[in-house]
């Protein structure tokens, strides 16, 4: 895994940053990534993160890219260094109200569902601009940018617009 990792990232510009989405994976396969040079730990659910994360080398970033959960924010903002699935006020505000408990600023990307796709998470493009005003409001949120999955298309060409 290492040399694999190593390779891939001798293939991106160094302005790139790789987030390694580590979804069922162990705190050994995560160390593995790391030790190839991996700076960004990407995790989707929080109990399994739980697990591997006291096992895993620190010094690297950990993201939360999975559906958030408003009775899970508490341990998130605790373990996470950036949310990048926001798409929902309610729990823009209870991120700012236990990052105040700790005196933590989130940064969040705000995920946006640029196909409308009924079975997507995020808000649509039209509504971009009225939720990052309602996020930029809140003390201990830094809105840094969006985050959005196109649909599965078999021409890449086809997926370009939602981008």
């Amino acid at each position: 895994m290492i040399q694999n990792v190593k390779k891939i990232l001798s293939e991106i510009p160094s302005s790139v940053t790789l987030l390694a989405a580590c979804k069922s994976r162990t705190a050994q396969e995560i160390n593995a990534a790391i030790e190839g040079g991996i700076k960004v730990i990407g995790e989707n659910y929080l109990q399994e993160t739980l697990k591997v994360y006291p096992l895993v080398r620190k010094g690297v970033e950990w993201h939360f890219i999975g559906h958030l959960q408003r009775n899970k924010v508490k341990k998130i903002v605790k373990i996470f260094d950036m949310i990048e699935t926001l798409d929902d006020l309610k729990i823009a505000e209870e991120i700012d109200k236990r990052c105040a408990q700790i005196g933590k600023i989130m940064p969040v990307l705000i995920e946006v569902n640029s196909a409308k796709e009924p079975q997507k998470a995020g808000i649509f493009p039209e509504e971009v601009e009225d939720f990052i005003l309602e996020v930029s409001k809140f003390k201990n949120i830094k809105a840094s940018g969006l985050m959005t999955m196109g649909p599965l298309v078999s021409n890449i060409e086809e997926i370009r617009p939602f981008f």
